[in-house]
Order: structure tokens, then C-alpha cells, then sequence
């Protein structure tokens, strides 16, 4: 409506224009008239003038307006009435409204941050974001009292903690985790996050204080080591204990002095023999679980490199063929995309890897469907995987929860350490190893790697 209005306004004007030069033209040229002329180039010249004062003054408003909106400068305002006509008034009305808009949406735009301001402050978790230069541009409370940094202005004030520390904070990746202790009694786990505001690049780095989670999974860690140490221990120690009660009963009835010298019966002497090796054998045992828990508790740091997922695939298949030959098992590997690496400790993964196939091997001793898959892929948010699948009889529900503790074993001849090893140097990864069985359908065991 605005437009039409202010169109037909210059339309009658440019007629009135028109009109006036076709007078001026009539009198000169056909009456001979030279005042009228004259008269009417006046009348021209102030028509043209205010055609122009016209526009220009539309001009004016147009660009008023728009700077407004360019430097969200919403105060100004623009006169109802206006004595150029009724299409500038139409026009400030129109321009009033827009500016009424942007000032209820900056208003509400105003609020929502606000908003968010206060919930970020009010969390518990630190938050931080930081630009490619290091300049901060947002640090909650919760930050400021677990780094202890009251001033914050650069990322590089991390310094100020420890250099080590600030030296992993610069290199961590979008989606990454660190765990990372910072004293004696603050242990934080950092994550990163990339994102672009503005057509800049941002870090949002979110801090959290799992200081009492790992004491109670330490507590808890120690309770379920001390209960295994002490059955294991008990088992062993028992039977000793009453193998020795009636040694010396032996000793003591099957004995005898004869001519300044001890003779033993012959059922005592075999007693006493058979004693003695079941107190060899179970010694024997305590030596050997002694030395498991070594291992568990002794694992060496993973050296870290990139590796090809299907040449370690085709490593563990030389390894294993002879052994999966014999009991008749096929294994198949399925990796997508087939180029795909990891960045682990190669050795360490591949002992994993061997004791996977090895279990899955065990258990289809007694199955129809003798196949071992090895699996390699990446998940939804991009982190790698490897998978080990069997179809045998699985692992009932009430042992699932336990196969990873130190010492848990469903086999006769198991010493329940290798899943509890291979968890743990998963954990060392950053990763995680985990388990999904269905009894007498499938098992999976699922490595799951950060990058």
C-alpha cells in the first residue's frame, strides 16, 4: 500500500511536469507569448525541485532506517504525519512497525542470553570458551574455583597451573576426553568442543571434578581385589593348613623309634607323600595367581601409532590358523572402510585381539555354527571400533557382570585374568571393552577406541 501510494505520488508529479513544459511550449511557440513562458519556467523549476526534495527526502529515510538496523540502533523513531502526503505517513508507520520487531526480538535474544548466562554460572561443571588467538570469551564461576584462576583472559593463563597442563589442553581435538590430575586431591576430566560463531573458530572446554567418583571406584575397586585376594588366598591356604594338622597326626601315630632310629609305616608313608604333593600343588597355585595379579597390576604404557586395521587382521589370522584349523573353526574378517587405522598400541591390541579369538574358540568346541567374525569399523560419531562375534553357547546373564573382574572365571581351567587385562589396557587407551551376549545366539566383544 506504501508503495503504490508513494508511486502515484510521483506519477502526479511528473505529469504536473510534463504539463507545465507543454504550456510553456504552447505559449512560446503558437501565441507568441514570452511572459507566460516565463511564468511557467518558475512554476517548472520549483515542480522539479520539489520532485527532487521528494525523493531525496525518501532517500533520507530509507537510510536512516537501514543504519538503524546495521548498528542495531533501535531507539530511533519515525513521525506519523508528515507534510509531504499520505505515503510518508504510510512509509513512518510501515518503518515504525519493522523497528518495533527488532526491538521485541533483541529484547527476547537479550533475555534467552541472560538466561543462559545464569545457567552457566550456576552449573557445577566448568566451562571455558576460548577463540584460535587464545582470547577467553566465556569462563563460568565453576571454572575460576577449580583452576583457582580469578583473572582469566587467555587460554595461555593455564600456564599459571602447570605447563604440561596447558600443553594438553592446546592439543586436544574436538570430542576428545582428558583425565588429568591436577593436584593432590583434584582430578579433572576435561572435554573439548569446536564450533564457529561470527566466522570465527571457538574452543568450548568443559571442566569436571571426578576426584570423589574415582575414590569410590577405587573403594569399590579395592573391596572386590580384597574379596578375590582372600577367597583365593583361603583356598589355598585352608587345605594347607589341614594337610599340615594331619601330617603331624601321621607323624605322630605311624612312626615309631627302633634301635635309635624313626620308622614310618608303609600306609603312612604314603599318607605323608600324598600330603606333600597336594601341599606342592596347591603352593604351586598360590604362586601362579600371585604372578597373574602381577601382570594385572603391572601392564606397561601404550606406545601409541597408526596402524592398518586389516594387516592386523591378517596378523592374528597367521597367529591363530593352525589352532582354529584343528577345531574345524572359520574366521572372517569384515572391515569398512578397508583402509581404516587406528592409533593405539599395535601389540597391546593384537594380545587382546588373540585372547578374544581364543575364548570364542573355546566356545565353539561344542557348537554347530563353528565361525569367528572379526569386525572393524567406525561409529556414528566417527570414533573406530574393532568387534569379535562367536555363536556359541554365549555367557549367561548372572556371570555378564563379572566377567571383567580380576580373577572371575566361568572355566575350569581359567585363571579369569585376560578379560580383566584386556579391559584394562583399553582403559589406558581411553577406549573401552565391552561385551553383548545372547545365550545360544551370539557374543559380541566390542573395542571401542577415541580416535
Amino acid at each position: 500500500m506504501v508503495y503504490k501510494s508513494a508511486i502515484a505520488h510521483i506519477i502526479t508529479r511528473v505529469l504536473l511536469i510534463l504539463l507545465t513544459i507543454l504550456s510553456g511550449a504552447y505559449l512560446l511557440f503558437k501565441l507568441n507569448v514570452i511572459l507566460g513562458p516565463v511564468l511557467l519556467l518558475g512554476i517548472l523549476i520549483l515542480q522539479v525541485f520539489e520532485l527532487i526534495k521528494y525523493n531525496q527526502r525518501t532517500n533520507e529515510k530509507i537510510t536512516r532506517f537501514l543504519e538503524s538496523i546495521q548498528y542495531a540502533d533501535f531507539t530511533s523513531s519515525f513521525t506519523h504525519d508528515s507534510q509531504l502526503g499520505g505515503s510518508y505517513r504510510q512509509l513512518n508507520q510501515a518503518f515504525n512497525k519493522v523497528m518495533d520487531e527488532f526491538k521485541k526480538t533483541r529484547a527476547e535474544k537479550e533475555e534467552q542470553v541472560l538466561f543462559l548466562r545464569i545457567i552457566i554460572q550456576h552449573i557445577n561443571i566448568g566451562i571455558i570458551s576460548y577463540s584460535t588467538t587464545g582470547k577467553i570469551g566465556l569462563v563460568n564461576n565453576a571454572a575460576k574455583h577449580l583452576l583457582q584462576i580469578t583473572q582469566f583472559k587467555d587460554i595461555h593463563d593455564l600456564k599459571k597451573i602447570s605447563p604440561e597442563f596447558l600443553e594438553q589442553i592446546l592439543s586436544l581435538k574436538t570430542g576428545e576426553d582428558l583425565s588429568t590430575k591436577i593436584n593432590g586431591s583434584l582430578h579433572l576430566n576435561v572435554r573439548c568442543t569446536e564450533l564457529k560463531m561470527g566466522g570465527k573458530q571457538w574452543f568450548l572446554l568443559s571442566f569436571q571434578d571426578i576426584s570423589a567418583a574415582l575414590k569410590q571406584q577405587e573403594l569399590d575397586a579395592w573391596q572386590n581385589l580384597t574379596k578375590v585376594l582372600r577367597h583365593e588366598i583361603m583356598n589355598s591356604i585352608t587345605p594347607i593348613a589341614t594337610l599340615v594338622n594331619s601330617l603331624q597326626t601321621i607323624l605322630e601315630e605311624d612312626v615309631y623309634i627302633k634301635d635309635g632310629k624313626h620308622i614310618i609305616l608303609d600306609d603312612g608313608f604314603e599318607d605323608l607323600q600324598e600330603g606333600l604333593q597336594t601341599i606342592s600343588g596347591r603352593s604351586r597355585g598360590l604362586v601362579g595367581f600371585v604372578n597373574a595379579y602381577r601382570d594385572y597390576t603391572s601392564i606397561p604404557k601404550p606406545e601409541k601409532s597408526h596402524f592398518s586395521v586389516q594387516a592386523l587382521f591378517e596378523d592374528i589370522s597367521t597367529l591363530l590358523k593352525e589352532s582354529l584349523e584343528q577345531n574345524h573353526i572359520q574366521l572372517i574378517s569384515e572391515i569398512i572402510p578397508q583402509e581404516l587405522c587406528i592409533h593405539a598400541d599395535r601389540e597391546q591390541i593384537l594380545m587382546i585381539l588373540i585372547n578374544l579369538v581364543k575364548n570364542a574358540r573355546e566356545a565353539l568346541e561344542k557348537s554347530d555354527n563353528k565361525v569367528v567374525q572379526l569386525k572393524a569399523g567406525r561409529t556414528m560419531s566417527n570414533h573406530p571400533f574393532i568387534q569379535v562375534v562367536d555363536f556359541g553357547p554365549g555367557i549367561q546373564p548372572a556371570s555378564l557382570e563379572n566377567i571383567f573382574v580380576p580373577f572371575f572365571t566361568t572355566k575350569n581351567q581359567g585363571s579369569g585374568i585376560g578379560l580383566a587385562i584386556s579391559r584394562q589396557i583399553m582403559n589406558m587407551h581411553r577406549g573401552n571393552l565391552e561385551v553383548n551376549s545372547v545365550p545360544n545366539k551370539e557374543t559380541v566383544f566390542t573395542l571401542r577406541f577415541e580416535s
